[in-house]
């Protein structure tokens, strides 16, 4: 068994590789939201913007994103072979050299960080050449190995996506830009340290010290509590700073009571069973929740232009 700590020879067979195992080393469900949250942010500024460079802009910042994940994935190659959720990935499984992994996600790095420079401006490339090195370097290569706070710091490189997005339209930082990096901010840690309580073995004999292998499960349910309950006080910030109306902040509270909800039963929750099953649950619940926050500012945001009360 391989650590972090060691390179490890993957066995490819070439004519296994497929178009299809290059494209999952850009993690496209991440990549997916990452476009949707981006593009939230573009469409919320103040500011108009043309169809084309708004494909560009968005296609820089997917492509940003996708290099990301193959950076993550060439350098966790040894943690990936040994956790059950993600053995199967093209690296660990066999299937791409581990060094095409490094490779495309240099050059698609450097290719998105131009391409939104050229076509938006400066700033924005900027914060995605800041996203894209946070990601691979300080949470990848440093702090998921480092400490247990690791989602917690490294949860901005997930979070500025919408800050990217607004500055594509606006060539600023906005408040209301900062709002949406700090609802998404503080989803990652309940979000991921659910994932985390179910899937703890894993992260165990990879050697990663997420909460639950460190601070114990009961630590872990009260921190989930605890960032749930700020969470949802913060996503009602759109209200109160003028960019979200009745529709948003109606989802918002629904969505947000749900979520606290799910974190109070699993702080409740006394048998390992109950206990992966109440995880699980929040975890499955938390990756609809900031798509649908997000998509009801938006609704919200184009009510108000039609004029709906």
């Amino acid at each position: 068994m391989a650590y972090f700590g060691e390179t490890r020879d993957f066995a490819v067979d070439a004519d296994e590789a497929r178009v299809g195992d290059y494209f999952a080393l850009l993690k496209p469900r991440v990549m997916s939201l990452v476009v949707f949250t981006a593009l939230v942010g573009m469409l919320l500024a103040p500011a108009a913007i043309g169809p084309v460079e708004a494909i560009i802009a968005i296609l820089g910042i997917a492509v940003g994103a996708g290099a990301s994940g193959a950076l993550n994935m060439w350098y966790d190659a040894e943690i990936d072979a040994v956790m059950s959720r993600t053995r199967s990935r093209p690296i660990p499984a066999g299937r791409v050299p581990r060094e095409h992994a490094l490779v495309m996600g240099v050059v698609l790095s450097a290719f998105s960080i131009m391409l939104l420079g050229l076509a938006a401006n400066w700033l924005a490339a900027g914060l995605l050449a800041f996203t894209i090195f946070f990601y691979a370097v300080i949470y990848t290569m440093w702090l998921k190995r480092a400490t247990p706070q690791n989602i917690v710091i490294g949860g901005a490189a997930g979070a500025f996506p919408p800050m990217i997005g607004w500055t594509v339209a606006t060539g600023a930082i906005s408040l209301e830009s900062c709002v949406l990096f700090l609802i998404i901010f503080l989803w990652t840690p309940p979000h991921f340290w659910a994932l985390a309580l179910y899937k703890q073995g894993d992260y165990g004999a990879a050697g990663i010290p997420m909460l639950p292998n460190v601070a114990g499960e009961r630590a872990t349910k009260v921190q989930i509590l605890l960032y749930s309950l700020v969470l949802v006080a913060t996503s009602l910030i759109p209200a109160y700073a003028g960019f979200g109306g009745l529709i948003y902040t109606t989802v918002a509270l629904v969505t947000g009571i749900a979520f606290v909800a799910l974190a109070w039963r699993l702080l409740r929750t006394g048998d390992d069973r109950s206990m992966r099953r109440a995880a699980r649950s929040l975890f499955t619940f938390s990756l609809s929740y900031l798509f649908v926050i997000f998509l009801a500012l938006l609704t919200d945001h184009y009510a108000g232009m039609a004029g709906w009360p």
